[in-house]
């Protein structure tokens, strides 16, 4: 059966068709309230004119479809299977940015909480996002301050002989070590943080209220200084969220500059009547759709405006009541529905989210100053202009989650032929430069044959000893050129010293993807422009040049001295000194016996001699 009598046999449904070429692979996902309508259009010949869809429609062999019982249950399917099939010929997401949750891990015997991007089934709950990003880092540390509950990355499966830091300077309960605390303690601390982390104040500031009361009554009076302190940071918050609040709603504002077959966007997110944070996309593989004819409009914003939505909102766990976008789109009542409903089912709203396309007034002004910021955007991204230093900076710590603004970071490299002259390199740049003063070497000492792990884990642990035994600060971040496995060599090694919540990260080679320890099942794949990436690049190039030209020189060094070892009575020492001094073996050739004997004794320097003459 070919494709055109499939097509009448297709049902007049609502669903989802994918078209697939002659390869297999879909190419392009859609939706429709009637299938065979919609996908008996594309061969219509006016709409051949288009360029996306001539060239569509030539490489389409093949259609599938699926039926669903109504437009809304298709809006989901398509962006499902849009995001599993990435298919070439649909506006595709690319930028893999999300903003944090926060993590509170109730799934585990002593659950604590972490800043994450992604949300998955495990059993934790998830609260957010946040906006901007470090607020989601602001609460975590709230949370530590007064609610004692870590985020570290301790085995607490088992308990250990002495607690970290954290607990010494108040920020943590101490589940790591037997008889700290208690399991009823941590579980309370849990349930406050809970109360906390899903917007109930008034209901924690009750429960700590009556536990201060209690408290006092029994006349522990350091407990109870506690829970007043508690009480007074959640009524201070709550009377902040009052202000917010009052002052008006939530909305997303989008704005977007096409020029050259490229595309920036911005998006406002507006919380509380305030902008709070503006995030940026970026597409450039457009001239995929382009036409053989130079007046064909290659892009429509419409339809742009339609997938970009969808994907960015639907599955969700919260949706702002507004969205301002530039302009209208087929199934902009659908996706309104949807979301609405969407809200209502996780319970996170109960007013009904509105697409609006503003015209006029303070709305439009909003959509157009988003536009004028996309229009820079554009010019940043595309016409390469160079970000500074400190913008560098703040994104490395947002796209990694560091704690604080990266000052210094070190990196590693192991370097070996076969396990031969293994060596190691540690390069380090500090306030936007390579420094090259501190940078360090290696000769592994400890591991026999080819083990790359193992080396790691050596020139982890002498250069992290030594600082602890200098008591020398920790850097922002330690790099390590490699994988998954290198990164969890790295981490055992620093856990071994006592090191934790140190922040770590690998970037693999071929890949070009980022790991972050305590974070693995979420790598980052930053775009090939991104001046993270190059920042990064950089360091682990620097890392490894500086890794293989020790290395060379090692080898260099070996292979030269194999003829003087051969000499009687010239031993591995005198070999070196005779190397380091006349800085070649021909050199040595060269000498005669009165240079000689200032390095070696005469005995040795007449073996030499007598060696060379022969």
């Amino acid at each position: 059966m070919d494709l055109l009598q499939k097509i009448r046999t297709i049902p007049a449904e609502p669903g989802v068709y994918l078209y697939k070429n002659a390869e297999g692979e879909v190419i392009y996902v859609g939706k429709a309230k009637n299938l065979r309508s919609r996908v008996s259009s594309y061969f219509h010949e006016g709409r051949w004119e288009d360029a996306k869809t001539g060239t569509l429609v030539r490489e389409a062999v093949d259609v599938d479809y699926i039926v669903v019982a109504n437009n809304k249950e298709a809006l989901a399917l398509e962006n499902n299977l849009i995001k599993q099939r990435k298919p070439r010929f649909n506006i595709l997401l690319r930028d893999d940015k999300t903003y944090p949750y926060v993590k509170l891990t109730l799934g585990e015997s002593w659950p604590r909480v972490y800043v994450t991007r992604r949300l998955r089934k495990d059993g934790s709950e998830y609260y957010g996002p946040y906006f901007p990003a470090n607020l989601a880092y602001r609460i975590v540390d709230l949370i530590h301050r007064n609610f004692l509950i870590p985020s570290c990355k301790v085995d607490l499966t088992r308990f250990h002989p002495r607690p970290c830091l954290q607990y010494y300077i108040k920020r943590c309960l101490g589940p790591c070590v037997k008889d700290l605390t208690t399991a009823d303690a941590y579980q309370e601390a849990v349930r406050d943080v809970k109360l906390f982390l899903e917007g109930r104040p008034t209901d924690l500031a009750r429960s700590l209220h009556e536990r201060m009361e209690q408290a006092a009554i029994l006349q522990e009076y350091e407990r109870a200084a506690r829970y007043r302190d508690l009480t007074s940071t959640v009524e201070q918050l709550q009377e902040r969220q009052r202000i917010a609040a009052a002052e008006g709603d939530d909305a997303d504002v989008f704005g977007y500059h096409y020029e050259n077959s490229m595309l920036a966007v911005n998006l406002f997110h507006m919380r509380g009547g305030k902008m709070v944070d503006r995030r940026e996309f970026f597409w450039e593989d457009l001239p995929e759709f382009a036409s053989n004819d130079a007046d064909t409009e290659a892009f429509h914003p419409g339809e742009f405006f339609s997938a970009l939505l969808k994907q960015l909102y639907i599955g969700q766990p919260y949706v702002p009541r507004n969205l301002y976008v530039p302009v209208g789109f087929e199934d902009r009542e659908e996706l309104e529905d949807l979301l609405s409903e969407q809200g209502a089912d996780k319970n996170v709203h109960s007013t009904r989210v509105h697409i609006l396309v503003p015209q006029r007034g303070d709305k439009r002004s909003l959509i157009d100053l988003a536009g004028t910021n996309a229009k820079q955007s554009y010019d940043q991204r595309f016409r390469v202009l160079k970000p500074n230093a400190r913008k560098i900076q703040e994104d490395l710590q947002e796209r990694l989650g560091l704690p604080e603004l990266p000052k210094r970071i070190e990196c590693f490299d192991i370097s070996h032929i076969q396990g031969a002259e293994t060596v190691a390199s540690m390069v380090v740049w500090e306030e936007g430069r390579m420094k090259k003063s501190d940078y360090r070497k290696f000769i592994i000492r400890t591991v026999e044959g080819v083990d790359d792990f193992a080396s790691m884990r050596e020139v982890v642990t002498r250069r992290y000893k030594r600082l602890q035994d200098e008591k020398m600060p920790m850097p922002s971040l330690v790099l390590i050129d490699g994988g998954l496995g290198q990164l969890h060599t790295a981490a055992a090694a620093l856990e071994s010293l006592e090191i934790i919540n140190q922040p770590l990260a690998a970037i693999a080679k071929r890949e070009e993807i980022l790991y972050v320890y305590g974070q693995e099942k979420d790598p980052i794949a930053l775009d090939h422009h991104s001046p993270v990436l190059h920042l990064i690049q950089q360091i682990r190039d620097e890392a490894h040049r500086f890794a293989v030209t020790f290395h060379r020189k090692r080898r260099q060094m070996r292979d030269r001295s194999t003829e003087l070892l051969e000499i009687p009575g010239v031993g591995a020492s005198t070999t070196r000194r005779l190397l380091e001094h006349f800085g070649s073996v021909q050199a040595v050739k060269q000498a005669d016996a009165a240079a000689l004997s200032a390095v070696v004794t005469r005995a040795q320097a007449e073996a030499i001699r007598n060696h060379f003459s022969r």
